[in-house]
């Protein structure tokens, strides 16, 4: 409240004193007439409040880790698959304990909280000799119990308790909104994300359960009202049996009914389950929002994303493109403002794999600019992680996907990058694209900043990342990227550890030092770790990777650059005990380079080894030869082995 008004004397130059105080301490005599207080009015105030307020003084911070790993950071799993494990087996904790409240009851009886905390107490059985009442049906309904609901309802029908029509009909709003399944408790984050997802990949398969209570209460319900019909219509549309609730829409307008938006919104959206051809698609969300016009209905952001969601479907991209702006214009003049996921179908209309490129997201970005979003429509959290997927695979553009990241970033927006799937797909696209595009100091900045405690690069991205070093020749990072795919779980990928060994083959290291050791010495070591790895025949990894010639040559040559002398005799040891279940034989350069640290370690027999394996799988070995004769002074039995091996030619310099 502003000063003057709270204290207007006191704006206005006039001081005003108390009757009370005397007047020797004033210098003129002033009336004692009482200052009028204005109470403001009440604001207000959720009890997450003052921790929201507390948290924007912060910011997010994505180098910590996720709230769900506050009891043990240091253990934070480090694999997506670790993630979800985590994740779940939490959830799982969380279930035992309800199933041993439930089947240990007798022990959960006392109520320790004052007030009762109903949710601590274990879940009232009800049988034929529970009595019951409207109002433990009320309690049921209110608390979402679907099916001890419809065990309540049932007996007291048995018994003839009368039941209201008003209660009925929030029965039927209940069981049809959940399909007369009991729902997932809330807490249970994880796996009702995992379900979405599930329920997602069967959205063309009818889900709703004919027969069933749904359909009874309906029956039952005398006289039907337009609520009776909203209900069963959208929980049929919900779970996608189209034809009966686009029937029983027919119905209720036949006798005259006025249903709601939301019970046409849902009509609307299984369209593309009615109407075989775009054409008819188009004419029937037509008709429906004709009928909707008829009846004196605003139509609201469900409507606008429920006609889009069916322009979506139409295979003619020119049609739905016009029809899309047509109704984005339509909507725009009745004052209805869009959503997020109005602008998530918009560029899936006009950003197809095989259609023409489209910059429809650079409009939507730049109308976009600055805003804060709200959840508005379900289909809100899809935005995100589909434009970044359209700024790599459809526009190829870092700069258009910064800002759709600076938009993620605005205010609370990104409450809205949906669950930990939809905010892996974003990340995976994001770093797919500056692999591509960005410098590779640039692009360490974001992988620092990002990894791992808000995104784990899946292997694909990996890979990505791998091609973005081997193309700068950034040899220096592999230490750091080796480190990251052992912690990962990556390890079991042999397109990875291919990649990786050829990058060190290809990029020779410097002999410069480290803050602990030379570049080298920690190449080696990473060819040393997947040596050891992968030899050993007890290791369950073992079986995912085949050591081929390529890659068994790439170690041996790292470990003699590295100057691993001896792991490197180890290693070519097991290359000629196993050369028959080895695919490939190394390459001739990769034994050269070995043949010369022989040669530099004064070990001719370990030489004269390598030449009698280059020779059993027909190798050109002339310059192998060459190179054993000019770098050792050999006694007798050298010679004879040499001898035997190449001929007379290289018998003596």
């Amino acid at each position: 409240m502003h000063l003057a008004r709270r204290f207007p004397r006191l704006c206005t130059g006039t001081t005003q004193f108390s009757a009370n105080i005397p007047s020797r301490f004033t210098s003129t005599n002033v009336s004692s007439a009482e200052e009028r207080i204005e109470i403001p009015n009440r604001v207000h105030r959720s009890p997450t409040d003052i921790l929201r307020a507390l948290a924007s003084t912060v910011g997010r911070d994505p180098t910590a880790a996720h709230y769900k790993y506050h009891d043990d950071p240091y253990l934070m799993p480090m694999s997506n698959m670790g993630k979800r494990t985590f994740a779940m087996a939490q959830e799982a904790g969380r279930k035992a304990a309800k199933f041993i409240r439930e089947e240990h009851r007798q022990v959960f009886n006392h109520h320790e909280a004052e007030p009762f905390i109903e949710a601590f107490a274990p879940k009232i059985i009800y049988t034929e000799d529970s009595e019951l009442d409207a109002d433990t049906l009320q309690h049921l309904i209110i608390h979402s119990q679907v099916t001890d609901a419809m065990v309540a309802y049932n007996l007291m029908k048995q018994k003839s308790v009368e039941v209201s029509h008003e209660l009925k009909q929030k029965l039927l709003e209940l069981i049809c909104f959940y399909n007369n399944e009991e729902p997932l408790p809330e807490e249970l984050i994880e796996e009702r994300w995992f379900k979405a997802n599930a329920d997602a990949r069967e959205r063309n398969r009818k889900l709703w359960k004919d027969g069933e209570l749904a359909e009874q209460l309906f029956g039952e319900l005398q006289p039907k009202t337009a609520k009776s019909y909203a209900a069963l219509i959208r929980g049929m549309a919900k779970y996608f049996q189209a034809e009966r609730a686009y029937a029983l829409l027919q119905e209720a307008t036949e006798k005259q009914f006025e249903l709601d938006v939301p019970t046409f919104n849902a009509i609307i959206g299984v369209s593309n389950f009615l109407k075989e051809s775009a054409d008819e698609r188009w004419q029937l969300c037509r008709d429906l929002l004709q009928q909707m016009g008829e009846q004196k209905l605003k139509p609201n952001v469900g409507t606008l994303n429920a006609v889009l969601q069916v322009i979506s479907t139409f295979s003619n991209f020119k049609f739905a493109r016009s029809s899309s702006l047509k109704v984005l214009a339509e909507f725009k003049q009745l004052g209805i403002e869009t959503s997020l996921g109005t602008y998530y179908y918009l560029i899936i209309i006009f950003c197809r794999e095989r259609g023409p490129v489209s910059h429809i997201l650079v409009d939507i970005l730049h109308e976009l600019e600055g805003r804060e979003f709200s959840m508005q429509h379900p289909k809100d959290i899809f935005f995100f992680a589909t434009a970044m997927d359209i700024c790599r695979n459809h526009l190829h553009d870092k700069s258009i996907a910064k800002k759709v990241d600076k938009l993620l970033h605005t205010g609370n927006n990104y409450d809205l990058i949906g669950d930990s799937y939809k905010e892996a797909v974003y990340y995976r696209h994001y770093f797919g694209l500056l692999c591509e595009t960005e410098p590779i100091d640039e692009f360490m900045k974001i992988y620092d900043l990002l990894v791992p405690n808000v995104y784990i690069p899946e292997p694909g991205i990996m890979e990505e990342v791998l091609k973005t070093v081997e193309t700068h020749g950034a040899v220096e990072l592999m230490p750091r990227f080796w480190s990251d795919m052992v912690v990962f779980d990556h390890t079991n990928r042999e397109s990875l550890i291919t990649r990786t060994l050829q990058i060190l083959i290809d990029n020779p290291c410097k002999k410069e030092l480290t803050a602990h050791q030379s570049l080298p010495e920690q190449v080696g070591q990473i060819a040393l770790d997947i040596y050891e790895k992968f030899s050993d025949p007890d290791n369950r990894r073992a079986r995912f990777v085949q050591f081929t010639g390529k890659i068994i040559g790439d170690i041996l040559v790292l470990l003699v650059r590295a100057g691993n002398f001896s792991k490197a005799n180890e290693v070519f040891s097991y290359i000629d005990k196993n050369q028959h279940r080895i695919p490939g034989t190394p390459s001739e350069k990769s034994l050269l380079e070995y043949i010369d640290a022989c040669v530099e370690n004064k070990a001719p027999s370990q030489a004269l080894f390598c030449l009698q394996y280059a020779v059993e799988n027909h190798m050109d070995s002339q310059l192998m030869a060459e190179r054993i004769n000019a770098g050792f002074t050999l006694n007798e039995v050298h010679l004879a082995k040499l001898k035997s091996l190449v001929g007379d030619s290289f018998a003596s310099k």
